[in-house]
């Protein structure tokens, strides 16, 4: 059962976002890339108040940097349909079980450490080359009560 409301070409906008966010990071990748991304619609705090839908979270300005690559804009592949399809439904995995932030320092050969904190949250894991940030609950409780 989804967690949030999701049409087919939603689906292919969630599948089109990991594949251009994390394809080298594979399957494990992409999906925690599609947690953040559920966890910014349900949470409803920080940067992300009133995004209650995967256009409106996609779409966010600056919040993609895949948006701005041609990648993005390839067809959906049924692989990361149903990484998507896993995310909507809610299932989620650590580190980005209620992360509302990403992040891959250093060059695309050569990652850097991950920051202690990224928009002042802080680090919670790594997954390959991205790094993941968690908020404290002051900052936005809501992201622990979303399931």
């Amino acid at each position: 059962m989804a967690v949030v409301k999701a049409r087919s070409q939603d689906i292919d906008m969630l599948a089109r976002l990991v594949r251009a966010e994390a394809e080298t990071e594979g399957e494990m990748g992409m999906f925690l890339v599609g947690n953040v991304g559920i966890n910014r619609i349900r949470a409803n705090c920080s940067d992300f108040k009133n995004i209650r839908t995967i256009p409106q979270m996609i779409n966010q300005p600056h919040a993609f940097e895949a948006l701005q690559h041609g990648m993005y804009y390839q067809s959906a592949r049924d692989r990361e349909r149903r990484i998507a399809q896993k995310a909507v439904n809610g299932e989620r995995n650590w580190p980005a079980k209620y992360s509302l932030w990403y992040f891959r320092p250093g060059t695309f050969d050569n990652p850097g450490p991950c920051p202690p904190t990224w928009y002042d949250q802080p680090f919670v894991g790594r997954w390959k080359k991205h790094c993941f940030y968690e908020p404290t609950a002051k900052e936005c409780e809501s992201v622990y009560n979303t399931f």
